[in-house]
């Protein structure tokens, strides 16, 4: 996935993408703009480079990397705190 100055790997999950939209619009009022939009699940790889440095990655992973199955192992609730996140707390799926 392009992010313009950055690489991602595109996660496709209805589910979670389902439960996302259910939280968002039980939380309506308190996400932030960023956190509003419709979910686009990624997995960052490289951020904050130039352009044709983030395209040159991209090239070389679609080479190397397969489509795989994988789970959530549950949420993560995290808070901004000046340059990093901060674990506040963990809440694993169960079954």
């Amino acid at each position: 996935m392009n992010l313009g100055r950055g690489t991602a790997l595109d996660v496709d999950s209805p589910g979670m993408v389902a439960m996302h939209d259910l939280m968002s619009e039980r939380l309506h009022g308190l996400l932030s703009a960023q956190d509003s939009h419709p979910l686009r699940l990624h997995i960052t790889v490289q951020n904050k480079v130039q352009p044709a440095v983030a395209r040159a990655l991209q090239a070389e992973l679609r080479k190397t990397l397969e489509r795989r199955a994988f789970r959530f192992r549950g949420f993560g609730l995290y808070v901004w705190e000046g340059g990093l996140w901060g674990e506040i707390a963990q809440y694993p799926f169960r079954g």
